[in-house]
């Protein structure tokens, strides 16, 4: 007769041990804060991760785990983000070629022509919103022309914290919706769902979060005057016209991925694919930029194409015109710049996999389902726990992970489909990072747009809608899909 093995004897954690690891993490993600600012999720925030997740090893082989399970652990918690980290890799390479290619300028110049300043404020949402769907990051919006947007309301005397609020409303909108987000990746990654379908799901809360936005902001814009002030923008536009060929069949390739994802084609093989495509526009519609991104003369001219195309899914665009804003807004992008959010999920997913192996997520879940009996009940808690987590950790991919990774047994065992608990996390764990001022990303929006994050979080109306919403509709039962029999997801209303 076999023994029964060790992690069988395991005993059950307190309270306390559960805890433990989790204000261990928080104190060392302040201390990261404090020390790194900005640059925290850089290296500070991982290590940190690591540090906690071996504390949380302790307390499981002090109650009587092994070494062993532990490490089988985190292979599997790691594997399990394996296809979203290559999916990671294909939207930096995609990012890249279509800047290269002019998709992303082309649809940033016809982006800005919706400006006027009679309409300001809902036109400075719905440009950050277009540009941050394009590019999927809402700091590099944010960073460029956002501070654009700032300058120009100072010129036309309009009111500093609400064109703030509404070019965070658009950069969170294109951020939370857009799938070159890395937070869009993270969040289905940590539910366990896939990413077109949490897309889908998330249109349910976002869409209308951003239309209640748009109609704030319109209201606000009523008796303000035209100005002058946006001949700074018409310099932008026209400058992206003398660098890069602007035309609408530049657009070619993002129709391709958004008709494959319609179709509900793979992620990964679908993004591969658009970001395959940018390379070929770039060289049939971009040959000097993709020449001069090569950066070796000594090359023919075939090979110049090959290695400038081919530099572009590695590192991205990185141009020199000589506008700082435009080079600012468009080098970016390639598999490299995707390298320490991989490296983020790494270590979050270990110290997850760790905490689920010790018994400790169990121990915390089951104080939380205690106030969490209904379908209503459990997805307001998640919304709750990925703020409280942005407040504590002051990092939104933790408000992601952490609480994706706490909650996702409960939703299946529930009979919850994994998109509801996917979108439930960026409904808050995206969303409200920027209106916690020592949150990594508000202190980032504070330094960058010039007003403090208390005076612009009254305008933020689509971040602070969208929680909201996502509450009601939870309550309601409305766009809650269950499991099916065999794994199939259907539209069913939950009491």
């Amino acid at each position: 007769m076999t023994e029964p093995s060790q992690a069988a004897k395991a005993r059950e954690p307190t309270l306390l041990q559960a805890f433990l690891p989790l204000v261990f993490l928080f104190a060392l993600l302040g201390t990261s804060v404090y020390l790194f600012a900005d640059n925290s999720a850089y290296g500070g925030s991982q290590i940190s991760l690591l540090l906690a997740g071996g504390l949380a090893a302790i307390i499981g082989i002090r109650n009587g785990m092994r070494w062993d399970d532990v490490q089988d652990a985190i292979v599997h918690g790691i594997s399990i983000s394996t296809n979203a980290i290559l999916i990671l890799l294909a939207v930096g390479s995609l990012i890249g070629s279509w800047i290269l290619s002019g998709a992303v300028p082309t649809l940033i110049h016809y982006g800005l022509m919706l400006l006027h300043p009679s309409f300001f404020y809902p036109a400075a949402c719905l440009v950050c919103a277009v540009v941050a769907v394009t590019i999927g990051s809402s700091w590099t919006v944010a960073g460029t022309l956002g501070v654009a947007l700032m300058g120009v309301a100072q010129g036309l005397g309009l009111d500093p914290a609400i064109t703030a609020g509404a070019v965070i409303s658009g950069a969170y909108f294109g951020d939370k919706l857009s799938p070159l987000s890395d937070t869009t990746n993270l969040a289905p990654a940590a539910a366990g769902s896939e990413l077109f379908a949490h897309v889908r799901h998330m249109t349910w809360t976002t869409i209308p979060s951003i239309l209640i936005a748009l109609a704030g902001f319109t209201y606000l814009s009523f008796g303000v005057e035209a100005g002058t002030a946006t001949v700074g923008f018409d310099d932008l536009s026209a400058e992206l016209s003398n660098i890069f060929a602007i035309g609408p069949h530049l657009l070619l390739p993002l129709l391709v991925v958004f008709g494959l994802a319609i179709k509900r084609f793979p992620a990964y093989p679908t993004i591969l694919i658009g970001a395959l495509l940018g390379a070929v526009f770039a060289v049939i519609f971009q040959p000097d930029l993709v020449v001069a991104l090569a950066g070796d003369e000594s090359l023919s001219r075939p090979l110049a194409l090959l290695k400038g195309a081919w530099t572009s899914l590695i590192d991205g665009y990185k141009g020199a015109s000589g506008n700082e804003a435009i080079d600012s807004l468009l080098n970016r992008g390639g598999m490299s710049s995707m390298l320490n959010t991989v490296w983020l999920v790494i270590c979050a997913m270990s110290f997850g996999a760790i905490m689920e192996k010790a018994g400790l997520l169990e121990r915390l879940i089951r104080s939380v389902l205690k106030m969490a009996r209904s379908t209503g009940s459990l997805i307001v808690a998640t919304l709750v726990t990925s703020f409280g987590t942005n407040v504590l950790a002051a990092d939104q991919y933790l408000a992601i992970v952490l609480p994706g990774r706490i909650y996702r047994s409960e939703y299946e065992k529930r009979g919850l489909a994994a998109v509801n608990l996917s979108r439930a996390l960026e409904d808050a764990g995206t969303i409200t990072s920027p209106l916690v001022p020592w949150n990594t990303c508000g202190a980032y929006m504070a330094a960058t747009l010039g007003v403090a994050t208390l005076d612009y979080l009254p305008y933020a109306f689509f971040n602070l809608v969208n929680p909201v919403l996502a509450g009601i509709l939870a309550y309601t039962g409305y766009k809650i899909l269950k499991l099916e029999l065999g794994g199939a997801v259907a539209s069913r209303r939950t009491d």
